[in-house]
This record gives C-alpha cells, structure tokens and sequence, in this order.
C-alpha cells in the first residue's frame, strides 16, 4: 500500500471516529491519544511479513498470556472474578510488565456447556474483561484453550487435570480409564496417556460430530465479541488463535506428523478461517499454530512440522508457535544455566519459517517456572528468551553484524495471573484436593505477577527483564535492534551485549545502566516510530543520541520535535519514546540509555560521532 493511500486511510479512521451517526457503535478516544493516535488503532494487519497499525507502522506485539486462571474452574473458565479485576490486571500489565497486548484464553467448556448450546452470559462476561484490556490501550487476540484436551477426562483422584473440552464432548467417546504411568512431567499425558491420545484423535477426525460443534461455537463467540464490542475496542483484536497446541493424539496407520499437518490441521484452519469471515472478523488474520513438537529442543520429542505444506499463508494467517527449552524444565539434560545467545537458533528458526510461509510471526507462548526445583534457572532462561526475540544475533556479535538481527518478534510471555499463590481451586471437582498455591494447575507456577495483601499487583520476576524497550511501532522498516536489560540472577547482573571497547564514548555514556539501540529505515511518515520506555527509564534519566539529534531528558512531544517523550493511550501511565524522521529511505539509529547522569554536550556530540561512524561502516 503506498504511503499516500496510508495516510487517506488514517485520515478517514480518524474522522469516522469523530463523525460517527447516531446509532453506530463508538467510543471515546483512549486517554493519553495523540494526535496519530486513533488512526493508528485501526485493526492491525499484516504486510510484507509484518504486523502493521492503520498508518501502516510496523508493530511489535509484547505482552503475556490473559491466563491460566481460564483453565480452572474457581472462575468458571474466565480469566478474572471481575471487570474490576481485569482492568487492574491490564492497568498493571502496562505499566508494571511494559506489554501492549495479551492472549486472551476462552473455554469451550464455558462457553458451550450443553451441546448446541451456547452460555451467552459466559460470552458477556468474557467480553466486557476484554474490554477493560482495549480500553487500556492493549490489543488482545482469543484463544480458545486445551491442554490434555479436557478436565472431564480426568478423575478426582488424578494426578493431572486438563482444560478445554465440554463435559458432553467426553461422554460421547468410550474412553478408556485416565493413566500416564509414570510421568513426572503432565505434558507427558499428551503422547502416554490414551484417554487423551483417544479423544484428541475424535476431535481431529470430527468423530461424534465435534469438530463442527467447536467450528459452530467458535464462530458464535466471535460473532457475539464482534457485536458487543465498540468499534474502536473491535479494532484493538488482532486476531484469533483457534487452537492450543494441537497434537494427533494418535496418528493413522503410516501417517507421519507432517503428513498430519498437511491433511488433518491445516484443513481444519481453513474451516476456522471461513468461521471468522462469517463472523465478521475478514480483516484480522488467523493465529495458527504447528503440531506442538515441530520445535521441541529434546531430540525424542521433536516431530517434523512447522506447517511444511500448506504453502504461502499470507496475510490472512500468522505463524504462531510456542516455545519452552524443555531441556531446562526437566533437570535432566540441562545441568547448568541458560547462556548468552542459547536460544537464537530455535527463535531464528520461527522467523524462518515465517518468513517461508509469506507472513509475520509470533511466539504465543514461553516461560519457566519460577518455583521447584528448576526455577534457579528462569532469570538465565527468560534473558535468553527476550534476546533471541529482539534478534537472531546474539550478544557480542550484535555490534559486528547488526543486519543479521532479522525481524523484531512478537512474543506472549506465560503467564500473567494475579490470583497467582491465591486460588482456591477443586482439582478435577475433588473437595479434598483444594489448590491454592502456584497457578493451581498440574503444580505450574509460571506468572509473573501477583497480588500482595493490600490487593496491589506486585511482580514476580526482575522488572528489568520484564518491562523492556521495545520498537512497538517503526515508521518504515526496522534494520537492526538489541537491548541490554542489565537483568539479575540472584545478585549477579547479567550483561551479554556490553558496548565494544570501539565506542568508548559511547560505553563512557551508557555506563552500567540499560540501554537499546534501534536502527532503521524511515519510510517518510508525518507520524513517529515509537518505543516502550521501561518505568526504569523515567524521563529525567532517559538520554538519547541519534542521528536526529541528542537529548538528555526528552521534551514533551510536538509535530516538530524529533526526540520526544509521551504517555501511551490507555490512562496507565506507560510511556514511550517519539523519533520522527521526514525523510523517507533513510537509514537512522537511535541509543536509548538510562546510565547516563547530566551528560556535557561534549560526551553525547563525541558518543554521536561514534554512532555515525559505526552505523555507516556496519549498516551501510
């Protein structure tokens, strides 16, 4: 789409906003807008294997899974006991966790209790805790959820539980009694446990009629979010995720699981995809994600997939995939911590597909837990994590060859739960197994947040490895980005890409604090690119050198100031950096830091030079 066409249409999304006729859905512009603002909520689409805004910016999605807690029954399968509770969860998200969307998690088994028919006062529920997250300013994009494909397949007296599948979905199948044998993991009911094996098998081949049944829920529930929601709101949903980590349960005789791929999941996307057109939803891409174990990093349980076969997917699909270094949550085959760069390779692997397949990616799911016996490694595990999404090169290297980064991906941290350590939950209905520890579910305990005793949300992890600088919309085309988020293990601070000795200035200004380096290539926007500003970057600590210019303390944003500070839409106090650059094709760089105190003139015109030099030498 050309930039002119961008603009008339940010035009028009803004003067529709504001011109709206009686009767038609609106809302009011979010606090904190600026002036590009609303036009840029449009609905978020993907272009040249990007997600772009309405003015066509590349987009950045961070965030976390919106959450375990669907997986319980306290709530009956929502995320939250109230709308009170979803607004404070997504005000802290913004501002405490730095995420501007989340994956909001729906049940079948809520939504359709009695077979054809479905609780609209669960949807209304679900919908208005979507809603308290929009109107914060964060997209969200469903999923409707499963893991070991149902609770009810389970016993009160089971070791494990699942999620997902209606009570009535169960009955219809003979399955056979629950059992893993012996299975430390409840992931390992997914392949050993034939109860699940069995009725993931119904479904895939639509057995008792379930599959339609779910198509038929599923496109009922975007229909009703499409209707109750503003037309604003509607524009802060990105998409729909279909399905949780699908998996056979059981292959057919000879069949491989790429084969499976081919002739069983994808044509059940292709359904999927016709059930959002039907709803409404023609203009915001399926998230669709690969057999489960197409990535897995232990050999034994890695199958072939990725979505080999299903061709060019294109904008109307995105390549969605979850990762977790199952390696390091056994104990077993990681002894030691994770290490700079340990993840670049798997997180170089999901943008190479993407990019095979003709459209954007993102990791909807990654983790670690952060009790039991291997939690000593989450701070290592997590860093690597957020590096290998912010680029392919790994620290060290990233200052010799920066245009290797690839993609900035989009990626959905599991979990965000406040009730986390707060539950009361009946496993599998059983009232003399009450869980209230962790997240309550199968003794995971991955949220980063919490809630103290006055009620406040409080986090979990480091904020420094949390709440990062991010490039959540470039005008043009993100060449190279990297952040040093100076996170701890224990009392260790973990720093993999240190400022080369070459720049001395520039290590000189960044000192030990945090620092992000964005490059780019301007497409000739009227309208900023923006960062996430940390809350560890608070204005009066925050410098900036740029080819733009140099500040130590950025000013209040104008039209005509390149270098600015703002507050994000939303009314939570977020806060993000403005660079606006005319020029179109141009190559610009950008050094945030906040390890600089009053900085002369003299360090940042010196730490400024370096930055040229280097930005021409390496980037050219």
């Amino acid at each position: 789409m050309s930039k002119l066409r961008v603009h008339l249409l940010g035009v028009l999304v803004l003067l529709t906003g504001l011109l709206s006729t009686a009767g038609a859905r609106s809302a009011a512009a979010l606090p904190d807008d600026l002036w590009f603002d609303p036009a840029a909520a449009a609905t978020l689409t993907v272009q040249s294997g990007r997600f772009t805004d309405g003015l066509g910016r590349e987009v950045v999605l961070r965030g976390y899974n919106v959450s375990g807690e669907t997986k319980l029954a306290e709530n009956n399968g929502l995320p939250f006991a109230s709308v009170a509770d979803a607004r404070k969860s997504a005000i802290a998200l913004r501002a405490l966790g730095g995420g501007n969307s989340v994956r909001f998690l729906l049940s079948w088994a809520y939504a359709e209790p009695v077979r054809g028919q479905v609780d609209t006062a669960y949807l209304a529920a679900a919908t208005a805790q979507m809603g308290a997250f929009l109107d914060a300013g964060i997209r969200i994009y469903p999923d409707f959820h499963q893991d070991l494909y149902s609770r009810h397949l389970f016993d009160p007296d089971s070791w494990y539980t699942g999620d997902g599948a209606p009570k009535w979905a169960v009955d219809a199948g003979d399955y056979p009694d629950e059992y893993c044998g012996i299975c430390p993991f409840w992931g390992q009911n997914i392949t050993s446990n034939a109860a699940v094996t069995e009725a993931s098998y119904d479904f895939w081949h639509n057995t008792y009629g379930l599959q339609d049944a779910f198509l038929t829920t599923a496109q009922t529930t975007m229909t009703y979010v499409e209707q109750h929601l503003t037309d604003a709101q509607f524009a802060g949903v990105v998409g729909f995720d279909p399905y949780n980590e699908p998996h056979a349960g059981v292959y057919d005789s000879g069949q491989t699981s790429r084969a499976w791929e081919k002739d069983v999941l994808w044509p059940f996307y292709v359904k999927f995809r016709a059930r959002m057109d039907a709803a409404g939803w023609q203009d915001k891409p399926a998230f669709v994600e690969p057999n489960l174990f197409w990535n897995a990093n232990i050999d034994f349980q890695k199958q072939e997939g990725g979505l080999l076969d299903s061709g060019t997917l294109g904008p109307r699909y995105v390549f969605n995939t979850h990762f977790y270094d199952q390696k390091a949550i056994s104990g077993v085959f990681m002894w030691g911590k994770a290490e700079n760069g340990q993840y670049a390779g798997d997180f170089g692997t999901v943008r190479d597909r993407a990019a095979a397949t003709g459209t954007a990616a993102i990791v909807s799911e990654f983790g670690h837990p952060l009790s039991g016996t291997v939690s000593d490694k989450a701070p290592t595990v997590l860093k690597a994590m957020y590096q290998a999404l912010d680029s392919r090169v790994k620290g060290g290297s990233w200052w010799t060859s920066p245009t290797q980064s690839g993609p900035v991906l989009s990626g959905s941290q599991w979990q965000w739960d406040i009730y986390n350590g707060r539950h009361r939950e009946l496993m599998n209905g059983n009232p003399d197994k009450v869980l209230t520890t962790g997240d309550a579910w199968n003794d995971e305990d991955l949220s980063a947040v919490r809630l103290d005793d006055s009620g406040t949300a409080v986090l979990r992890q480091d904020a420094r490895l949390l709440d990062r600088i991010y490039p959540s919309a470039t005008a043009g085309r993100t060449v190279a980005f990297t952040y040093e988020d100076r996170s701890r293990d224990g009392s260790t601070t973990l720093t993999w890409n240190p400022v080369p000795s070459s720049l001395p200035r520039v290590a000189e200004l960044v000192g030990s604090g945090q620092y992000a380096l964005q490059v780019w290539r301007s497409d000739g926007s009227a309208e900023p690119t923006e960062l996430h500003l940390p809350a560890s970057f608070p204005t009066a600590s925050t410098t900036v050198v740029s080819d733009l210019g140099v500040t130590a303390s950025p000013p209040a944003y104008t039209r005509t100031t390149p270098i600015a500070a703002a507050r994000e839409p939303g009314g939570t106090g977020s806060r993000r950096l403005l660079l606006t650059a005319a020029e179109s094709g141009v190559l610009h760089y950008a050094l945030v830091t906040n390890g600089a105190t009053a900085p002369s003139a003299t360090l940042l015109n010196a730490a400024r030079t370096e930055l040229a030099n280097w930005a021409s030498t390496t980037v050219g």
